[in-house]
């Protein structure tokens, strides 16, 4: 994969800083998930979590930035500006109305077009669609209100919200139903159920497809931010679109199988894992240093450990990032230092085509020292981190924008306070 360095940004945004107690010196709101705390009010725009990517469409050269404002109400949108190196909030943009006090539980992007945000306070899911110059407007229907609570996402969760890859499918894990909610996403963004919710029996903690959209994996919620297995389930395409069918074989709990989150990449061949077992997240026992890669059964889904794996990290990860546009084959890992005062430097890695991950010459990335997840766009030349730090007594969240080449990530300018959640996405 080659891809062109462009300009270097940054995000710059002074939003609000949100009053959260003591949670061991990371937030408890976590990235996707709501605060242990109160939230701050205030007029400060910004997000302390993403989605889990963006669904359909790639290669647009302008992104967009969307957060909603933790604090109070809204979803504010923001642009990189190649020329002035910063973020600059989208001219004549008109901030929607969203549900007060509710930073959301993920927010996501699908084919480039519709931004969801889905709120565990209202059992509701926002929708609108991205128009010419990133401007929002709402989806006929939207909100769309549910059943599903998501009432008390954990720590880091940062793929509660997620799509599939055409974008055809909304996916929501509530780990207080023990439930999975999916929804097809129709003509002009609008959203239908399907069915029920489906029982999956056990707490969802995150969830991820295949490269390919045929399968979804969800990471069975342990304690202290790690992970007791993973679920697979087949996709129903045409007039099953979206309906869950249990592989054979699922859940996968045996050892090796206690992931905290996996992604896909763009093959559909290969999940990549982490246990999250970390001291700074609250694990008790050793850090793993390590990334795991399962191979995935084409015609079953079913998952296997990949010859080789796992594959050993400088630093123990928390979570993953790998580039899903076609050709990509970038994965990076984020994590917070063991004190759980400071954010260990993303590492970088190159995966083959038969799976195996190998470090790029250039990682551990230093100066990418700044948050503990991390969001490609769709086109995998831009990345966003997140974190957040306690700081006197208040967490100070950050998000940083990198640009990315085939060699790793280019250096960010500054970083700012902010609370919500986000999500990055190329222009429509």
């Amino acid at each position: 994969m080659r891809v062109m360095y462009r300009a270097l940004l940054s995000v710059l945004i002074l939003l609000a800083v949100m009053s959260l107690v003591n949670c061991n010196g990371y937030s408890c709101g976590g990235f996707g998930g709501l605060p242990c705390g109160p939230v701050g009010s205030g007029s400060g725009n910004g997000g302390f979590g993403g989605g889990g990517g963006g669904g359909g469409g790639g290669g647009g050269q302008q992104e967009f930035i969307y957060v909603t404002n933790g604090g109070a109400s809204g979803v504010i949108g923001y642009s990189p500006n190649t020329t002035t190196e910063t973020i600059q909030e989208i001219s004549n943009f008109t901030p929607p109305s969203t549900p007060p006090l509710d930073g959301g539980i993920g927010m996501v992007v699908a084919q480039e077009q519709f931004l969801y945000v889905a709120f565990g306070s209202t059992s509701q899911i926002y929708a609108w669609t991205i128009g010419s110059g990133g401007l929002l407007t709402s989806v006929t229907g939207s909100p769309f209100t549910s059943t599903f609570t998501a009432a008390a996402p954990t720590t880091f969760d940062t793929q509660r919200v997620i799509t599939n890859p055409a974008g055809t499918l909304l996916f929501i894990a509530d780990d207080v139903l023990d439930a999975i909610f999916v929804y097809q996403i129709g003509s002009g963004g609008i959203l239908t159920e399907v069915g029920s919710a489906n029982d999956v029996s056990f707490a969802p903690e995150n969830m991820a497809t295949d490269g390919l959209g045929r399968f979804l994996y969800v990471t069975e919620k342990g304690p202290t931010h790690t992970g007791l297995g993973v679920a697979a389930y087949s996709i129903g395409t045409g007039s099953n679109l979206g309906v869950l069918t249990a592989v054979s074989g699922s859940p996968f709990t045996s050892s090796g199988f206690n992931m905290y989150e996996v992604v896909g990449e763009p093959t559909g061949n290969f999940l990549i894992g982490t246990t999250g077992n970390s001291e700074a997240s609250g694990y008790s026992g050793t850090d793993d240093d390590h990334l795991y890669v399962f191979n995935i059964d084409q015609s079953t889904g079913a998952l296997t450990a990949l010859s080789g794996s796992p594959f050993a990290t400088q630093y123990s990860p928390l979570s993953i990032a790998a580039q899903s546009n076609s050709g990509g084959n970038l994965v990076f890992s984020f994590g917070l230092a063991d004190l759980g005062t400071s954010f260990n430097p993303a590492e970088g890695f190159e995966q083959s085509s038969t799976g195996t991950l190998t470090e790029l010459g250039s990682s551990p990335f230093t100066f990418a020292n700044t948050g503990y997840a991390g969001q490609f766009d769709q086109s995998g030349s831009s990345l966003l981190t997140d974190g957040g730090l306690l700081n006197e007594g208040t967490v100070v969240y950050t998000l940083d924008f990198f640009t990315v080449s085939n060699t790793g990530l280019g250096q960010p300018i500054g970083s700012g306070t902010y609370g919500g959640v986000w999500a990055i996405t190329d222009a429509p």
